[in-house]
């Protein structure tokens, strides 16, 4: 589903991806306000089309543009054992302690932190761990 934001005229790209972080104190007065916090708070979107309209903003000295989105699966890993499609977990990173893991990004996702909420919408594959950690990748929404 597309859904229509304000992003800053520099990240303004189709096919950029941002994990939304949530709304701003300094904007609480802005009459743009609802346009700009109409995503979930910790959501990765990727932009798929950039429109012509510009807006002054006063966090972004370029200026804000309209875009349309689309909310993007968070890849990641989890325990096999609360591997379950459909199903609401509550994130955690895995604990470890191997430097340089080819896994440590797909342990480690950006934009997602601990204790928020997710729904198992895809499971993926099982991921080889260097600490015999039982693992699979799954899509979060």
């Amino acid at each position: 589903m597309v859904v229509i934001t304000l992003i800053g005229e520099h990240l303004a790209k189709a096919g950029e991806e941002f994990v939304y972080r949530g709304p701003l104190t300094e904007c609480r007065d802005c009459k743009l306000k609802g346009v700009c916090f109409n995503l979930d708070a910790g959501g990765m979107y990727r932009i798929k089309n950039v429109r012509e309209v510009k807006h002054e903003c006063r966090i972004h000295e370029e200026g804000v543009r309209v875009v349309e989105v689309e909310k993007v699966p968070v890849k990641c890993a989890l325990l096999q054992k609360y591997a379950m499609e459909g199903s609401t977990i509550t994130f955690e990173t895995v604990k470890c302690h191997t430097l340089g893991c080819p896994n440590y990004r797909t342990c480690h996702p950006v934009g997602l932190e601990r204790n928020m909420k997710f729904r198992v919408a895809r499971i993926d594959e099982e991921i080889k761990c260097p600490e015999g950690i039982r693992l699979v990748e799954v899509a979060l929404e």
